[in-house]
């Protein structure tokens, strides 16, 4: 993932081409508006001939964010955009209101206008879990958890609670904190299992760092767990430690839920 940083001079053989060599032979950029641009280069033409589908990540961005600045039209800020995150839409996901301000063209309304269409993609993900998933494996969990934490730069600890039959009835977050370490509440956890009256409990949190081993907090948070279940007589199916590419199971791959 690249550092963001302000562009001073910014052209493209596409958006801006290159006119005649100014001086000390150096090219002198023409200004060229969207509009004046080849239709296969103009994103809103393009989806409306081709679909949406047939557009770039980019050129989405472009759609949403609508204009630029004089000689710098959307579609190349969105380029720049999408470059300095290597294209890939979870590494935008981890940049800052700030960060994003960095970049010469978005102020604070465009930087909401990105925010926006990140919460939107999570928020199409957890949809997905309003069915009643039924816990069966590890693997169910990490599906269910990872748009919500997998890709965060801080930590957070989220419950999720089941029936009688392991099927989801709520998740929620308990703490989130620092890249390192939050601060868990156990009584908030057991409140709200028996105020929706769950049978079982399946606790998960992400690492930032992608670490899939557990820390020695992670193991003694688990045992304190463990143990306040078994007071309420409820069950604790798992700690599932979630990150962008994989997880950690308790269940699976330790005793202590044994």
């Amino acid at each position: 993932m690249q550092p963001l940083g302000r562009k001073h001079t910014v052209a493209s053989d596409v958006d801006q081409p290159y006119g005649e060599a100014g001086e000390e032979g150096r090219p002198v950029v023409v200004n060229v508006k969207v509009k004046e641009l080849e239709v296969e280069d103009r994103p809103r033409e393009k989806a409306m001939a081709h679909g949406i589908g047939s557009l770039s990540t980019a050129d989405l961005f472009a759609v949403i964010l609508r204009t630029g600045q004089q000689g710098y039209p959307i579609t190349q800020l969105c380029r720049e955009l999408m470059k300095a995150n290597d294209n890939s839409l979870f590494n935008l996901e981890r940049r800052t209101r700030d960060e994003l301000l960095e970049i010469d063209g978005i102020g604070p309304a465009k930087a909401l206008q990105i925010e926006a269409v990140m919460e939107l993609i999570r928020r199409y993900n957890r949809e997905k879990v309003k069915e009643k998933v039924a816990v069966t494996t590890p693997e169910v969990i990490y599906e269910l958890m990872r748009p919500e934490i997998g890709n965060l730069p801080h930590e957070e600890i989220w419950a999720i609670f089941l029936d009688n039959s392991n099927k989801v009835i709520d998740k929620r977050r308990i703490t989130q904190g620092g890249p390192k370490a939050s601060v868990f509440d156990m009584k908030k956890v057991m409140k709200h299992a028996i105020i929706i009256g769950s049978e079982g409990i399946v606790l998960a949190h992400n690492h930032p760092s992608g670490a899939k081993i557990p820390s020695p907090q992670d193991n003694d948070l688990t045992r304190r767990l463990r143990e306040a279940c078994r007071t309420m007589e409820l069950r604790l199916l798992d700690h599932v430690i979630v990150t962008s590419d994989g997880f950690y199971s308790y269940a699976t791959s330790s005793s202590i839920l044994g």
